[in-house]
């Protein structure tokens, strides 16, 4: 790590020469755009967007499709994060447990301008042995935490450009209305589901916060990416929950392998229903790239894979 440290900072070095030979096109895109803000992840730049509208460029980190736990960053994420004014980050462990993103705050000395989304979050926590003193981060899963998210990034936005104020207060109602809005539509589409079959049964253990909002029962092979993932142990664990509750529907999550659930499928006769998100957006024009879009097709493709096999 130091060694990537010690790269990190000899490239944002030659970026800072660079961009001397540059400058005039860069006070030009300076003037364009007011603030620029770097998200960790592709969730977290979506809510951004749509509170800073056309004040601000808003960089992801983790490109799309990657799982956030792990990633391993690219010098050119060290150059978005040294020229941003804010830096939003999910906490809980998600990026810092690696150490990949404290890293990057040391190297570009961004910690004054890095917040948390999660500060007003309560948080669950993992169950393995070992781990019971550990945030589990996948707090967005529940809207209601995500509104949270978007209190606290209109909150910073506004404090580093207060001459949009107004702007990004209307920003932020009207998202918070639709947000307000998807929550419900969640509450009533799983309220079509019977109370014993709301068991939810993905590869990841994602699924807490989710679950607690909507009314399921999670359960899960691993219980967070960073652990060794398809163990016996886990194996059998997870095979033994299915068989005792009947359980008729499995779902994969779109930011990993789907080997192991593809072993627990044929090992049960239980068929994957559908992919679902938890780290990431999808691409861009396909379902599933907004925070909004993301959740509704959760709900939809839970409430319809497991109603199909009634």
């Amino acid at each position: 790590m130091k060694i990537f440290k010690k790269f990190i900072a000899l490239t944002l070095l030659l970026s800072t020469i660079l961009s001397g030979i540059g400058g005039g096109v860069k006070a030009q895109a300076a003037e364009e755009k007011s603030l620029k803000i770097v998200a960790s992840y592709s969730i977290i730049a979506d809510m951004v967007k749509n509170i800073v509208g056309e004040h601000g460029e808003v960089y992801s980190l983790v490109p799309i499709g990657t799982d956030p736990h792990s990633y391993e960053p690219l010098p050119g994420d060290a150059q978005e994060v040294s020229e941003a004014d804010l830096v939003f980050y999910n906490g809980f462990n998600l990026e810092t447990g690696k150490g990949w993103f404290d890293d990057l705050l040391d190297v570009t000395d961004k910690k004054d301008v890095a917040f948390a989304v999660t500060e007003e979050v309560e948080p669950m926590h993992l169950t393995a042995e070992g781990k019971e003193n550990e945030q589990d981060p996948h707090a967005w899963l529940d809207v209601q935490n995500g509104i949270k998210y978007v209190d606290l990034i209109a909150e910073k936005i506004i404090e580093a450009d207060p001459e949009h104020k107004e702007e990004y207060l209307k920003n932020k109602e009207a998202y918070t209305k639709e947000l307000e809005d998807l929550d419900q539509y969640a509450k009533d589409e799983i309220a079509k589901i019977p109370e014993d079959q709301r068991i939810l049964v993905t590869s990841e253990g994602a699924f807490k916060y989710f679950s607690k909002a909507y009314g399921f029962e999670a359960a899960y092979i691993w219980e967070i990416n960073t652990d060794n993932q398809g163990t016996p142990d886990q194996m059998k664990r997870i095979l033994d929950i299915i068989n005792e509750r009947d359980v008729k529907a499995l779902f994969v999550e779109t930011s990993i392998n789907p080997k192991t659930m593809e072993t627990v499928s044929q090992e049960t006769g239980i068929p994957v229903k559908s992919k679902i998100f938890t780290d990431s957006l999808a691409n861009e024009g396909e379902e599933g790239d907004t925070y909004i879009t993301m959740i509704k097709w959760n709900v939809d493709h839970i409430v319809s894979g497991i109603l199909e096999t009634e």
